[in-house]
């Protein structure tokens, strides 16, 4: 146990370090320069008043001590400071981080709950054809077309949902779902394929030797090994749940760490990107520790290995 808590802190802090170090380089490679994008297209501010503005923010500084200045920041928990807001980037995304977590944990909900629903009620032949058909178009379609399609359906034509905003809970159900489809659709497919791969497994035949049900079969047997490989692929989802968020949160005009990161890389405010990429992979992290931690609960053979 103590090894592999040891194995899950440094695998956290290499994660932790390479997006950091990826996102320092990454955005100092982008042409323009930061004060030119600060000051704006109109200022009147001189050469030395610009020298000096470079100054302090430290961009006057070799790359390198740049580099080590800004991890030397992060290990005291700085992320440093907007430079367009003039404020804490801590502050700046925790202001939007509410509205991004209660979007992305519904879109997670709702992709779990409609990829269980169709693996265990598409169990014919006609069904699966029709299910995997739509599926595939699901895959195949842009997140802001899938919402565009959604606002004109249920907003404009019907009715029935708000266009935009996030004064109320009905404003979020358009935008979670159009998270959810394109994750409900992958996971569906990998749950169903699991269920079905259980099912030709012999422990399966020994199952209904016994007089046991389908339905029994596949709740206490063939649900659990088929969602072990969906479980794992959850994890990696979350990743595209706060990329898909850039978008949503833009189509349907809400507030969030999308729209953040979308002005931020417009504006060239660098501390903010960072910003969000760290909370994005220290977000990856955390789900792929739980994930891994609830492996042993769905295979208890993993029980055995562990120990």
């Amino acid at each position: 146990m103590i090894r592999r808590l040891g194995g899950i802190v440094v695998s956290v802090v290499v994660v932790l370090w390479g997006a950091a170090t990826l996102a320092f380089f990454a955005l100092r490679v982008i042409p323009g320069d930061p004060v030119d994008v600060m000051l704006g297209p109109l200022s009147q501010v001189s050469a030395q008043g610009r020298e000096a503005l470079r100054a302090e923010l430290g961009l006057d500084q070799p790359v390198l001590v740049q580099y080590v200045t800004y991890l030397g920041q992060l290990l005291r928990g700085d992320l440093g400071e907007s430079y367009q807001l003039r404020m804490p980037v801590a502050e700046v995304l925790g202001r939007q981080l509410g509205a991004t977590l209660q979007l992305t944990a519904l879109a997670l909900l709702i992709a779990v709950v409609l990829a269980l629903a169709v693996a265990m009620l598409a169990r014919g032949r006609t069904s699966r054809g029709i299910v995997a058909t739509v599926e595939l178009v699901v895959l195949s379609s842009p997140v802001f077309w899938i919402g565009l399609v959604l606002l004109s359906v249920f907003a404009f034509g019907l009715g029935w949902l708000p266009v935009s905003g996030s004064r109320n809970p009905a404003t979020l159900v358009l935008p979670a779902v159009t998270l959810a489809l394109p994750v409900a659709a992958l996971l569906g497919q990998v749950l169903r394929d699991g269920i079905e791969s259980a099912e030709r497994a012999p422990f399966a035949l020994t199952v209904r030797a016994r007089g046991a049900s389908h339905a029994r079969l596949t709740a206490r047997h063939t649900l659990r090994h088929g969602a072990a490989g969906a479980l794992t692929l959850t994890a990696y989802l979350v990743g595209s749940l706060l990329g898909g968020a850039v978008l949503v949160e833009t189509v349907f005009a809400r507030p969030g760490i999308g729209r953040v990161a979308l002005a931020a890389i417009t504006n060239r405010d660098l501390p903010v990107v960072s910003g969000v990429i760290l909370l994005s992979a220290a977000a990856f992290v955390l789900v792929n520790i739980v994930v891994d931690l609830l492996h042993p609960v769905i295979d208890p053979r993993l029980r055995e290995r562990t120990r």
